[in-house]
């Protein structure tokens, strides 16, 4: 089929065939197809959906346009992890250990942050010498010989989503289901996990504002991994206020290691049990939810976890100096709290808002190229339900710029809303499961 043809058959709200959606891709990655056709394709998409046999079939030509990493070498069912992306989202760096302590592989490429959204291999970089680039040989040794790497994705993967992603961030067709959910799951089966557990974001924080937005991402997600035979299941939780309390890439390393060592917050300690419950379910590990946190919830208590955490920040040259320290971790110059105007209850928190403000201080990048500044960040004091009185401190500000503190000061203190309504409750955290 002519490129031409295959373009006005989605305008026309046709369905594609598989070897025709193979052909666009490949004349895309090879150049046959030009950027305005692959547009013009990407906006009949937006209006006119992608069906599941067709995001399936995407996904595939997407997986089968580059390498692909094989992790046969490696003992028992790999697991994987994908977040769509929040605001103070450290999970990684405390459900990786906690699922290597219960023995299941956990093998994972990580992003950069952009925008609002932090990324996990910029927390791990503020940890002095930490590498997140190794080539497919090492990451496949270190994850069979401790159980668990977390890298920057390496080699020729799904070199179709890193064109086609770039082409629908400048075209306005970034946010549609079916393009999202053949971009993501085409990294994840490249990857070669034999399971995955989707945490997909729901709230202001979020890609997904809605919930039927994040459900209808959510379904998607869970229905092409199985259709490629990985079992896979997606927890959705909501963004609708920062994750934990600290955001910004040293602060939450010492974050996930106050939750790895028995504290941290309720909703991350919380987030990183439903999820790893799933993970050593659909990992063979145990055959219940109920079970499977029990055997979580020891490995933080027992500091098995934050061995592996040592272990991960050892194999990958960081200083585990630090890890037992966070204090020698990269710190901030001053700091600035945020008081409250007024007594009352925490009501909402804009995560938002929060996001762009710790951008604002240095902590994430408008731009790929942008550098960051480990240092700086927002800790969040008070959390939605909270009550607070005038002049109490809802935020502090980890800053190294007087110029990028004004910037972020007043949308912080916006981002709280504070009332007089009686019994207001905390905004739930898992808002629903897919499987």
């Amino acid at each position: 089929m002519r490129a031409y043809e295959f373009i006005l058959a989605k305008r026309m709200g046709r369905t594609h065939t598989a070897a025709e959606i193979v052909d666009f891709i490949n004349g895309y990655v090879d150049g046959r197809i030009s950027d305005a056709q692959a547009a013009a394709w990407c906006m009949a998409v937006y209006f006119n959906k992608l069906s599941c046999a067709e995001m399936a079939a995407l996904t595939k030509a997407m997986v089968e346009s580059g390498d692909r990493i094989d992790l046969g070498a490696i003992k028992g069912i790999k697991v994987d992890k994908h977040s769509t992306g929040g605001v103070g989202d450290k999970t990684t760096l405390v459900l990786g250990p906690m699922i290597a302590a219960i023995g299941l592989p956990f093998a994972k490429m990580s992003g950069r942050g952009l925008g609002h959204t932090g990324g996990t291999l910029d927390k791990l970089e503020s940890i002095p010498g930490m590498t997140v680039e190794m080539d497919r040989a090492r990451f496949v040794r270190q994850v069979d010989k401790i159980g668990l790497a977390v890298v920057g994705q390496t080699g020729n993967l799904v070199p179709a989503d890193k064109k086609l992603y770039a082409l629908r961030d400048e075209t306005a067709t970034v946010e549609e289901t079916g393009l999202i959910a053949a971009s993501i799951m085409s990294k994840k089966i490249a990857a070669g996990a034999d399971a995955i557990v989707l945490d997909v974001k729901c709230g202001r924080g979020a890609f997904m504002g809605t919930l039927p937005e994040a459900r209808n991402l959510a379904e998607a997600m869970v229905h092409i991994g199985n259709s490629f035979g990985r079992k896979t299941a997606a927890i959705i939780s909501s963004m609708d206020q920062p994750l934990g309390r600290a955001i910004g890439n040293a602060l939450e390393v010492r974050e996930a290691i106050e939750t790895l060592t028995g504290g941290g917050p309720e909703d991350l300690r919380e987030l990183c049990l439903v999820l790893g419950s799933k993970m050593a379910v659909l990992g063979g590990i145990c055959h219940e939810p109920a079970e499977a946190r029990l055997l979580l919830e020891k490995t933080l208590n027992s500091g098995t976890a934050f061995e592996k955490l040592r272990l991960l920040v050892q194999e990958q040259g960081g200083d585990v100096k630090v890890i037992d320290h966070p204090e020698w971790l990269p710190s901030a110059a001053r700091l600035e709290e945020v008081l409250a105007p007024v007594s009352g209850t925490v009501k909402a928190i804009d995560s938002l808002a929060l996001g762009l403000s710790g951008m604002a201080l240095g902590s994430g990048r408008e731009r790929k190229e942008d550098a960051i500044d480990y240092a700086v960040g927002i800790v969040i004091n008070k959390k939605a339900g909270q009550k607070v009185n005038r002049g109490d401190s809802l935020a502090t500000l980890h800053y190294n710029s007087d110029a990028r503190l004004e910037a972020a000061r007043a949308r912080v203190l916006e981002a709280f809303q504070v009332t007089q309504e009686p019994d207001v409750a905390e905004p739930p955290l898992i808002l629903g499961t897919v499987e």
